[in-house]
């Protein structure tokens, strides 16, 4: 009888092969279907409000006062929250075991994939297909915060190269980068303004800058392997996640649309303005999703395994 004699590294060479191409796929898919997903939606938006009358109701043509100060602002954190994510892509890509074509390719597909998100979302954004000026309007920035979420969610599910990939980067680097999150600062900037409603900015602004620094705290204990840093690192999550839940919650309420319940005199009409919308579309999405890979890592590896993944 003949015996076939089996080669462990040409197998892990094919897993490996294999599992890169699975992401690539995952990672076009996202720039092929979210622009026409969105499209419908936006069309459904358009389609289904109507205009208000005198009657103390709002209208179409209100639009909101964009000041110059935000437009600077979010020019210059937007690309810097980018480098962020590139950042973590490419140390994870030089740190993960496998062939060094199968890592790259992996993190370059994942570098696309986010540079094409944040192209399509500015684009959404600057042509304004989101802002909402009628209390009927159905609530179609909500897609732009889920969609996104949904499908790294299936990408770290369905792709064995992301999720070792992921598993690379230093669990303290993933805790720090939330540090663009003190950006959020600006939510209380334009309160006092007058340009946002209190019961929006202030608990978005406040919670976001209080994440932001409590990153680096937690971060720096995880460098340090400092006791109790697992534990700081649950409660740092979790408070991070309650930020944005109310923060996108407030926003809904204060916003017009349909879940609209609070500020009606002065309601929130820059959130769902360029530039102010690249935050619900990119910026809050890539915070989940960094908690959602802390929380990830955190339960795949046990106590004693952390404090080295955290080095």
């Amino acid at each position: 009888m003949r015996q076939v004699q089996f080669d462990p590294m040409t197998l892990r060479v094919r897993a490996t092969g294999q599992s890169a191409v699975s992401c690539f796929v995952t990672c076009f898919g996202i720039v092929a279907f979210y622009p026409p997903i969105t499209r419908l939606a936006i069309d459904y938006y358009n389609n289904s409000h109507y205009y208000f009358n005198s009657l103390n109701q709002w209208s179409q043509a209100m639009t909101p006062q964009i000041p110059g100060y935000l437009v600077v602002f979010e020019s210059a954190v937007r690309p810097f929250v980018a480098a962020v994510a590139l950042m973590l892509i490419w140390t994870g890509a030089f740190r993960m075991e496998g062939p060094a074509p199968s890592r790259y390719l992996t993190a370059g597909a994942l570098s696309v994939t986010l540079v094409g998100w944040l192209a399509i979302a500015q684009y959404v954004g600057s042509e304004n297909m989101y802002f909402a000026a009628t209390d009927t309007a159905v609530p179609t920035l909500l897609l732009g915060l889920t969609i996104p979420l949904m499908i790294a969610a299936a990408g770290l599910w369905l792709s064995g190269a992301i999720a070792r990939l992921v598993s690379a980067i230093p669990l303290r680097w993933l805790v720090a980068a939330q540090v663009y999150r003190i950006g959020g600062g600006i939510f209380l900037v334009l309160w006092a303004d007058g340009r946002l409603p209190w019961q929006f900015a202030l608990p978005a602004g406040i919670g976001d800058v209080a994440t932001g620094v409590l990153a680096v705290v937690v971060a720096a204990r995880l460098a340090q392997n400092a006791a109790g840093a697992r534990s700081a690192v649950y409660a740092w999550c979790l408070f991070g996640i309650a930020d944005l839940v109310v923060a996108v919650t407030m926003g809904a309420m204060t916003s017009p649309g349909r879940p609209h319940l609070l500020a009606f005199e002065a309601p929130n009409l820059l959130i769902t303005s360029y530039p102010l919308v690249m935050i619900p579309t990119f910026a809050v999405p890539l915070a989940l999703m960094l908690h959602g890979l802390v929380l990830w890592r955190l339960r795949r590896e046990p106590a004693s395994n952390s404090r080295l993944a955290a080095a």
